[in-house]
């Protein structure tokens, strides 16, 4: 496989991640059980096996993914071979002092070759970099490969929200401390 590059992306990119198709397929999903008894709330989450896989769209549209960009502290973007193949963009006005990864993609014949964890890293590295304490990266509930890639690198389980997405969906969110 050729070698990865990760850089700031520019404008002239933009084009090439928004054509990324940012939908996958899964066969698990985290499903979520919720009890209320005396005052004590307790939430769960179980992986679950689908009797088949299932086509999750992504809950952001091309033209909200590009125009959000403009507002992120960083937009990263790999590339191979002087084609970009995947991005990761970066907020900071979610958490004090943590950097909220709320969008990555990789192209999709290039996945489970390591570009996502390529982008994570360099992410973290860029996090560290500007000072900031924390990472959290957010995902729907469905999305099994990218939380099987988070927790491989470290990240932990930290929070959900019910109806986070437009479409209604799930977002979990997984985070860590940076050095």
């Amino acid at each position: 496989m050729p070698e990865i590059q990760i850089r700031p992306a520019e404008p002239v990119d933009y084009p090439f991640l928004a054509a990324i198709n940012h939908s996958y397929e899964s066969y698990y999903v985290w499903q979520m059980d919720r009890s209320i008894e005396a005052g004590i709330v307790n939430i769960h989450y179980r992986e679950v096996r689908l009797p088949r896989a299932v086509k999750v769209d992504y809950p952001r549209s091309s033209k909200v993914l590009v125009d959000s960009w403009a507002n992120r502290i960083a937009v990263l973007v790999a590339v191979m071979g002087q084609q970009p193949v995947g991005y990761l963009s970066i907020s900071d006005h979610l958490a004090i002092k943590t950097a909220w990864i709320s969008d990555m993609a990789v192209h999709e014949g290039l996945r489970r070759k390591g570009i996502g964890t390529a982008l994570l890293l360099a992410g973290q590295e860029w996090a560290i970099d500007h000072h900031f304490r924390r990472i959290v990266i957010e995902m729907q509930s469905k999305n099994f490969g990218a939380i099987q890639m988070v927790r491989k690198n470290g990240f932990e389980f930290c929070g959900y929200n019910d109806y986070y997405y437009s479409n209604q969906d799930i977002a979990l969110f997984f985070g860590r401390f940076l050095r």
